[in-house]
C-alpha cells in the first residue's frame, strides 16, 4: 500500500491498525510505552520513505489498535507489529524499536526469524530486576493513580536532559510528550515494562543488530543498551548524547546512525 492510508489487519484477538508511506525494502518502526508509530516517528518518515516501504503500526494499548484488555505479553506484541508487517509486504523487513518497542523487535527475530532482516534497538533493556529501573517504572505507574499532572511532570523530567527540557515553550513541551496523558493502554505498557525480560533470547539473534544507547537517559540508563549489545552476537554498538526520547531530542543523530547501518 502507498499514501496515507490507514488500513488495519487482524492478529488473534487485536485489530492492529498501522500506516504505510513509502516504496521499496520494508522498514517496520516499532514505538515505545504511550506512544503510537506516528508519534515516535512521524517526523522522521521522509528521512526513509524515498527508497523504504516504511511501516507504522500501533500495537495493543497505543492508537486505534484494539484488544481484549488482558495483560500484555512481548509475544502477543511482536506478533501484532509483524502481522502488519505481513499485511505490507511478502519480503523480510528491517526493524527499528525504540524503548519498549526495542524489546517488542528482539522477540519479533526470535519467533519469526525469516520475517527480520535487520534490527536496530534503541534505548531498550534486557533484564527486569535493575534497581534503578524498577525503582522509575514503579513510581511512573503508581503516579498515575494519583494524580495525573504529577504522572505527567514525572515521566516528562525522565524524557529529556535538562539542556534540551529547558529549551522547549510550553506548546512544543506537550506536542514532545503527547503519551504523557494517562491512558489505561499506557499502564498495560508500563505493566509489561516492568516485567519485560529478554536475556534468554538474546544469544540466540543471528540477524545484523545496531544497539543505539542513550547517553544521558534517566529512564533506561545506557548500561542497558550496552548490556544488549555485549548479549548479541556481533551485533554493532554506538551512543548518541541524548535522554530516553532520542526521536525528539537527537532526531538527525538518531535518523543518521539508523541509515548508516542499514545502508
Amino acid at each position: 500500500m502507498k499514501g496515507n492510508e490507514m488500513p488495519h489487519t487482524t492478529v488473534d484477538s487485536a485489530t492492529v491498525h498501522y500506516r504505510t508511506e513509502g516504496q521499496g525494502p520494508g522498514l517496520l518502526l516499532v514505538h515505545g510505552t504511550g506512544a503510537t508509530g506516528d508519534a515516535n516517528y512521524g517526523h522522521l518518515l521522509e528521512e526513509f520513505t524515498d527508497h523504504r516501504t516504511v511501516i507504522l503500526p500501533d500495537y495493543a494499548g497505543s492508537g486505534g489498535t484494539t484488544d481484549d484488555g488482558s495483560p500484555l505479553t512481548l509475544e502477543q506484541l511482536a506478533d501484532q507489529v509483524l502481522g502488519a508487517a505481513d499485511a505490507a509486504t511478502d519480503e523480510p523487513v528491517d526493524i527499528v524499536g525504540f524503548s519498549l518497542g526495542a524489546l517488542v523487535a528482539v522477540m519479533a527475530a526470535a519467533r519469526r526469524p525469516e520475517r527480520v532482516r535487520r534490527l536496530v534497538l534503541v534505548a531498550g533493556w534486557a533484564r527486569n530486576d535493575d534497581l534503578r529501573k524498577r525503582l522509575g517504572f514503579t513510581l511512573w505507574r503508581r503516579l498515575a493513580d494519583v494524580d495525573p499532572e504529577l504522572y505527567s511532570h514525572y515521566i516528562s523530567l525522565l524524557l529529556f536532559t535538562p539542556g534540551f527540557l529547558a529549551t522547549l515553550d510550553e506548546n512544543t513541551f506537550h506536542e514532545a510528550v503527547g503519551g504523557a496523558a494517562v491512558e489505561e493502554g499506557t499502564l498495560r505498557q508500563i505493566e509489561l515494562g516492568l516485567e519485560a525480560d529478554i536475556r534468554e533470547l538474546l544469544p540466540k539473534i543471528g540477524v545484523p543488530t545496531l544497539v543505539v544507547g542513550c547517553l544521558h537517559d534517566q529512564l533506561v540508563p545506557v548500561e542497558h543498551s550496552r548490556e544488549l549489545h555485549e548479549s548479541i552476537p556481533g551485533s554493532t554498538y554506538l551512543e548518541i548524547e541524548s535522554g530516553h526520547l532520542v526521536p525528539a531530542e537527537a532526531p538527525d543523530k538518531l535518523v543518521d546512525a539508523i541509515r548508516t547501518f542499514l545502508n
